[in-house]
């Protein structure tokens, strides 16, 4: 039987694990946004496809680079807390 509590430290890490998957992406779509950014505030070029098509550019390089890491992490939260629940040995 799952209590409330150990419903909650299960959520807890899930949320943490999508935290820790999710932060490479957004890390590097925060940097090259502020990169952009300033540099359209500095030419005062304002063309909406400058901040789109980099940005998106990056977030896919930092995705296929940071793979192997999401997928370890996928993984070892599966392995290690979803499936021995699902077995009953948690």
């Amino acid at each position: 039987m799952l209590t409330d509590a150990a419903l909650f430290d299960i959520l807890k890490e899930a949320l943490w694990t999508a935290v820790v998957v999710s932060a490479p992406i957004l890390a590097a779509a925060l940097i090259f946004g502020l990169v952009i950014g300033l540099f359209q505030a500095l030419t005062s070029i304002q063309e909406m496809t400058l901040t789109f098509v980099p940005k998106t550019a990056a977030m896919g390089v930092v995705f296929w680079l940071s793979m192997s890491f999401m997928g370890q992490e996928l993984v070892s939260f599966f392995q290690d807390i979803i499936i021995p629940l699902i077995a009953g040995k948690a």
